[in-house]
């Protein structure tokens, strides 16, 4: 019995320390991104290394690497219309609970061909295995990835650049070397966005690790949201009187003699 506990103590002994023989080191191009009213969209790139030590099995073979870029979460709502007596009229909704406003997953190949599907749905590797927690009635609960309205606010979001999915982004530029971009659109939410990196070889999990950046509204811009945040009456006061004043303007110049 104390023979079979030592064996099975030495094999998980050496399954993490088969686990650890790999070392992720990343980086990206800019940590701090600005937003100001003219921005359009740019391209970060996420760059980085797998450093191996004498642990690492002296046959492992080629790597895959999966990257997934998350940006703030917030609640949103996905609505189905229904065409009634001529006019399309909001038939029912689904409340998605803390979803990312941002979501978009890289790897070097199809996931598919990278890791079992049940480590697809674990590491949750993929748009189709992302947990998007659905408000369902009085329950809480992500559902099938072809459920309509996960389907629904998936395509919606993909349509604004905001959920993107690409099997070929990730390019080891040497076996140990690799790169990525990651495309922001104009319309970015701002906030702090993650970023998961996770190594794959012959469909196990080897090594994984993190990184961060900010997407920051500067100049008027930054300065009306905080207004907003922080001074809610004033922000409201000045903006009825800018409406007052536009008005009035309005009046003044197309008025009629």
């Amino acid at each position: 019995m104390l023979a079979a506990a030592i064996a099975l103590l030495s094999g998980a002994l050496a399954a993490a320390c088969d686990a650890r023989a790999e070392r992720l080191i990343v980086s990206v191009s800019n940590h701090r991104v600005t937003v100001t009213p003219n921005y359009a969209g740019e391209e970060l790139v996420l760059f980085g290394s797998v450093e191996k030590d004498a642990r690492t099995p002296p046959n492992r073979g080629n790597y895959d690497l999966v990257v997934t870029v998350s940006g703030p979460r917030a609640d949103m709502v996905t609505r189905r219309k229904e065409r009634r007596f001529g006019i399309w009229v909001n038939n029912d909704y689904r409340q998605f609970l803390k979803v990312p406003t941002y979501l978009a997953i890289f790897s070097n190949r199809p996931i598919e061909l990278i890791a079992s599907a049940e480590v697809q749905r674990r590491q949750q590797l993929g748009l189709n295995n992302v947990l998007l927690t659905q408000r369902v009635g009085p329950d809480y609960a992500d559902v099938v990835p072809h459920d309509p309205f996960r389907s629904a606010f998936v395509r919606l979001r993909s349509e604004h650049g905001l959920y993107r999915e690409d099997s070929s982004a990730v390019i080891f530029l040497t076996p140990t070397l690799f790169r990525t971009g990651i495309p922001l659109p104009g319309e970015v939410p701002i906030g702090t966005y993650t970023v998961d990196i996770k190594l794959f070889a012959d469909g196990a999990l080897v090594a994984k690790t993190d990184t961060a950046f900010e997407i920051v509204k500067v100049g008027f811009e930054q300065f009306v949201a905080t207004t907003a945040r922080q001074n809610g009456f004033i922000y409201g006061l000045v903006t009825a009187f800018m409406a007052l004043m536009t008005g009035w303007m309005a009046s003044i110049v197309f008025r009629k003699d």
